[in-house]
């Protein structure tokens, strides 16, 4: 469907339309940062406009006086895209509150009709105490660049993006994930925030191109990583939700860096590979590993994990220090081989005091890895965990700066 051409513009009794006076392209490109309610109303304000809405570049299906559930805006949309028809989209939105078990065919029919009109930015956030299932089919699109989810749930091969050659940036948030695993060979960004699985095997995550990553408090095992070789920032914070945790941590201390299986610690990896995080991530340059005190998941990889030979920032927080013997810290910065690497450590979120360290040149100590150049420590009171590493720090010739 082609635009059609607009008769002459005649000046308004108050001047001259300039907005009317723009190009066709530029206004249906205006047209499409407002909700589709509004963009569809524009179509009184002059004969010019009349059906400049239907030639938009983007559709956002979003809350608009009142109407807050897919069911209040069904028979709007569904008029709105028979009319508007199959022409190319750049985004579409759709941003809704509540739905029924009703609305479920709705949206999905929607997802579909936006990826059959060749959309390249696709957004779908329901804000409700359920998941909307989405078809478990995978998406076929090559054009799709970013998809950007909340609020559904995502079964079957849906996460599959083999068809999807051109899709970089895929984020979730608030998701529920009951596939086997999410793959792509062209994605460079990916977000997992705040997403819950039911399974009991673990999510597998395949895409070798990503160069961002991050899994924030995912409830459910942990999302067993593929190699990632061309990674640069990943930020990995579990959650108080996540099933991998040791029950006898309380009653027997850290078990995850001694010697032994603790026959206490709970569905830790009984896949293949040797690590579930750490042997995928260990090639970013800036990494920060954050996690509950009594979770196995990073304490067990590092039995398994390769050298961290870009490292350049490593953020990690008080489950490192677990004393007396600072395993996992010792551990983690002895794997730290970049001669760039800074690492931090920080006892709460909120922090007042900042100690920095470094080597002294007198003493090279063989434990932990000769080219860390920096460490900080930052602390918000000075407790017995602050002064056992303080302790510990010193112990290794690392002085204070």
């Amino acid at each position: 469907m082609t635009p059609c051409k607009r008769g002459k513009k005649a000046p308004t009794a108050a001047g001259v339309d300039r907005i009317g006076a723009l190009p066709d392209e530029i206004l249906h490109h205006l047209l499409s940062f407002l909700p589709a309610q509004e963009a569809v109303r524009t179509c009184v304000l002059a004969r010019g406009w009349r059906h400049l809405w239907k030639f938009t570049t983007g559709l956002r299906i979003v809350e608009f006086e009142g109407a807050r559930s897919v069911q209040d805006v069904r028979k709007f949309v569904d008029y709105l895209l028979i009319l508007r028809g199959d022409g190319g989209l750049n985004t579409f939105e759709v941003e809704l509150s509540e739905f029924s078990e009703d609305d479920v065919l709705y949206v999905n029919l929607w997802t579909r009709f936006a990826v059959f009109c060749k959309v390249r930015a696709l957004t779908l956030h329901l804000h409700h105490n359920k998941f909307l299932d989405l078809e478990g089919l995978p998406l076929v699109s090559r054009e799709l660049r970013t998809l950007d989810l909340r609020g559904v749930c995502l079964r079957r091969a849906f996460l599959d993006f083999s068809s999807c050659p051109t899709l970089e940036d895929l984020k979730m948030q608030y998701c529920q994930i009951d596939v086997d695993k999410i793959s792509s060979l062209s994605l460079k960004r990916l977000s997992i925030i705040f997403c819950r699985s039911d399974q009991s095997h673990r999510v597998r995550v395949s895409a070798p191109c990503l160069i961002s990553f991050t899994l924030d408090s995912f409830a459910g095992r942990t999302p067993l990583l593929e190699s990632m070789p061309m990674l640069e920032t990943a930020v990995v914070e579990l959650g108080g939700a996540c099933s991998d945790f040791c029950h006898s941590y309380r009653t027997r201390g850290f078990c995850g860096a001694n010697g032994s299986r603790c026959v206490y610690c709970f569905s830790y990896n009984d896949e293949s590979s040797n690590t579930v995080l750490l042997g995928a991530i260990y090639n970013a340059k800036h990494l920060r590993l954050i996690s509950p005190l009594g979770m196995v998941i990073f304490a067990r990889d590092l039995k398994s994990c390769p050298t961290f030979n870009k490292l350049k920032t490593l953020l990690l927080n008080g489950y490192w220090c677990v004393g007396p013997d600072f395993d996992a810290l010792t551990c983690i910065l002895k794997h730290s081989s970049s001669r760039e690497a800074h690492s931090s450590v920080c006892f709460r979120e909120v922090h007042k005091v900042e100690m920095k360290g470094s080597y002294s040149s007198t003493e090279k100590p063989t434990e932990i890895s000769e080219h860390l150049k920096l460490i900080s420590v930052k602390y918000n009171v000075v407790d017995d965990r602050v002064l056992q590493l303080l302790k510990f720090m010193c112990t290794f010739n690392i002085q204070s700066k």
